[in-house]
């Protein structure tokens, strides 16, 4: 009987959905960065896998589904941009400029990261694509020989902690322009940073979408010259 719940492709959905809004519910109470709901979903269901021994592949069954809609939701993004889209025009030549720059030095920096703990080169490229969105990051990572699960378990780790500590690091260095902080949330920690700066608003909720585009292509393009001229 258990065995068919959790073959069923609907187990996987269910409680990855009941796992998030339970997470949510939590975040939205307390308001503390530390239980960003993405964060607790994911250690609530890891913990869940391991303690009742549910095989993986019964649980990618529906989780896969989830994973799926990740393209969806990031062009479902674009309505923020579109109501935004006055600002972006201000200030486009600073825009394009600062998510190059932001892109290149997050592949960089991630690279030598890599090297400095003498991880393989394996790991290195399916680490370097971290700070774009999923559905990129694994593209990038499978052209240029990486492991596809390693690239989103990067991309996910990157964006839970550039959600946890980019706003105080914002006020740190007191960081105040709406574009400027959706910027660098975007372009550092792609869609679930994007969800936070939602949260700090609209202006840097549509900037950071911007962002996430911007910087997907630019390390697409811009991956593969950087880690054949290092590796």
């Amino acid at each position: 009987m258990i065995n068919t719940i959790v073959g069923n492709p609907l187990f996987g959905i269910c409680f990855t959905l009941i796992a998030y809004a339970a997470g949510l519910k939590l975040y939205m109470r307390f308001r503390i960065s530390v239980l960003h709901p993405v964060l607790t979903a994911s250690v609530v269901i890891i913990a869940a896998i391991l303690i009742f021994d549910i095989p993986l592949g019964d649980y990618q069954n529906g989780g896969s589904i989830i994973s799926f809609m990740l393209g969806p939701a990031t062009v479902a993004l674009a309505v923020p941009l579109y109501r935004q889209f006055h600002v972006l025009k201000t200030h486009v030549v600073v825009i394009l400029i600062s998510i190059t720059i932001g892109a290149v030095i997050s592949i960089i920096s991630s690279i030598f990261l890599a090297r400095a703990f003498g991880l393989p080169d394996e790991l290195v490229i399916s680490i370097a694509p971290k700070s774009i969105t999923t559905p990129i990051a694994i593209e990038v990572s499978e052209r240029l020989g990486g492991l596809p699960s390693i690239t989103a378990l990067a991309v996910i780790f990157t964006g839970i902690i550039g959600a946890i500590i980019g706003p105080w690091i914002l006020k740190f260095l007191r960081v105040n322009n709406p574009a400027a902080k959706g910027l660098a949330m975007g372009t550092s920690s792609h869609a679930i940073g994007t969800s936070r700066a939602l949260e700090m608003g609209e202006t840097e909720g549509a900037v950071s979408s911007l962002s996430i585009g911007l910087a997907g292509i630019i390390t697409a393009v811009a991956a593969p010259f950087i880690i054949s001229a290092i590796l």
